[in-house]
């Protein structure tokens, strides 16, 4: 079907030459996608996703969307102004499980246009996406919407509404419920990283994870251990005394000598940093103060730039015998 059939189809096209219309769009060339996006087609399709419940027609008009929208920033823009936005939204809360990943993926797709961020969360794509992630969806939806909200927390004046939306809690219970060498709790460490990075608040709220963090800095990937790490460092750094004793009894210790000798560059130094902080812990029991004794070992020998595998890990094996 040529360009100009495809826009006329579109158009004035019963409904069964609307959907072969917009079948017809994912297999034409990036040229003649801006040709059509060029001559009108967008705002036909987006009112597809309007009609009632019709599962081709949806999938149809998704598919062709998210064709027209990738790699192009003025049709992402051209969509999102047409109002489909929040014609997207209304899928992800209605749960058409058969089609919620790709609602989803091409949410991810209009969020990368810096232009349209402003305008998903103030058509509550935030909100929305947020009450998602924790819904009975797949991996791969939920790591689209941790993308999705990390694209949209780019725009720094959204950060204070992904707080307020609870994100921080929902993440923290995601990292939590999932395996922590996964790409999904990579993708939301990153996330919450950047968050309590730049809101006190977030920072305060994500103190509730500190277990699920000193897990992360066990058994994550290795980028998943650089953000965790890097949290529980900023936690510590906002209250010393208030957490410095909380994530000693999470038993963090061996996991952040671990990571001073085998970390990225940051991850070493934010472990280093997070083990001088925890070091001279008072009214501490006699178990405790033997692991104090050790950690002073250790650190000396960080202090020194003395942090040989050989010798940090037989520590690491003295502290998890006492």
């Amino acid at each position: 079907m040529a360009e100009v059939e495809v826009v006329e189809a579109l158009l004035f096209g019963d409904h069964e030459a609307k959907i072969a219309a917009a079948e017809a769009v994912i297999h034409l060339t990036n040229k003649q996608r801006h040709k059509l996006a060029d001559n009108g087609a967008i705002p036909p399709i987006v009112s597809m996703l309007h009609a009632p419940p019709d599962f081709k027609s949806l999938e149809s008009a998704i598919f062709a969307l998210m064709s027209l929208a990738y790699g192009s920033e003025r049709n992402k823009i051209r969509i999102a102004k047409s109002g489909a936005i929040s014609l997207l939204l209304n899928l992800v809360k209605s749960q058409i499980h058969p089609l919620i990943d790709h609602v989803i993926a091409a949410l991810l797709i209009l969020s990368s246009c810096s232009a349209n961020k402003s305008l998903m969360a103030a058509s509550g794509a935030i909100r929305v996406l947020n009450e998602s992630l924790l819904e009975n969806n797949t991996t791969q939806a939920k790591l689209d919407i941790v993308v999705t909200l990390h694209n949209l927390s780019t725009c720094h004046q959204l950060i204070p509404t992904i707080v307020s939306s609870s994100t921080v809690s929902s993440l923290i219970q995601l990292i939590n419920e999932s395996e922590k060498s996964s790409k999904l709790v990579e993708k939301s460490m990153g996330l919450l990283d950047h968050i309590v990075s730049s809101s006190e608040i977030g920072l305060k709220e994500s103190a509730i994870g500190i277990r699920a963090l000193v897990e992360a800095v066990e058994d994550g990937s290795k980028t998943c251990k650089e953000y965790a790490v890097g949290i529980l460092l900023l936690i510590c750094e906002s209250s010393r005394e208030r957490y410095r004793g909380m994530i000693l009894r999470e038993g963090a210790i061996p996991g952040l000598l671990q990571l001073s000798i085998d970390g990225t560059h940051r991850a070493k130094r934010s472990a280093k940093s997070l083990l001088r902080l925890l070091r001279d812990c008072k009214k501490v029991c006699r178990s405790e103060m033997s692991k104090n004794v050790v950690l002073e070992e250790v650190m000396g020998e960080i202090d020194r730039g003395g942090t040989e595998v050989g010798t940090v890990e037989k520590m690491i094996a003295r502290l998890n015998s006492i």
